[in-house]
């Protein structure tokens, strides 16, 4: 299982960012899928999940009204729409899948069984 996260880099306050992970050797579709951060000196902390089971999706607080989660089963794709983005935002950004089924989204890390490589954002004023 291979996930590849891209899309990552450097904007002014306000910029918008779209992020992409893409999966190989295992289908998204089945799978909660979700996105995490981490900024220097901190510890990972989830910004936003897609319930397989019915689609909803959890945010952040910081997130909400800005980022958009969403997934392409088709392409077996996810994606990070990140719009007004502030300099708090600045991270490596990570693409996770639970191989749980059947049950809500979760922004624990270790609940998250498959991962990324991360992709940097850094947000500039």
């Amino acid at each position: 299982v291979q996930l590849q996260a891209s899309g990552g880099g450097s904007v002014h306050t306000g910029g918008s960012l779209r992020l992409s992970c893409a999966a190989s050797g295992l289908r998204l579709q089945p799978y909660n899928i979700a996105w995490f951060r981490q900024a220097p000196g901190k510890e990972r902390e989830g910004v936003s999940c897609i319930s397989s089971r019915d689609g909803s999706t959890y945010y952040k607080d910081s997130a909400k009204g800005r980022f958009t989660i969403s997934r392409d089963n088709a392409k077996n794709m996810m994606y990070l729409q990140m719009n007004n983005l502030k300099p708090e935002d600045t991270a490596v950004y990570y693409c996770a899948v639970d191989n749980l089924v059947g049950v809500r989204c979760s922004t624990n890390y270790y609940e998250y069984d498959y991962w990324g490589q991360g992709t940097l954002v850094t947000v500039s004023s």
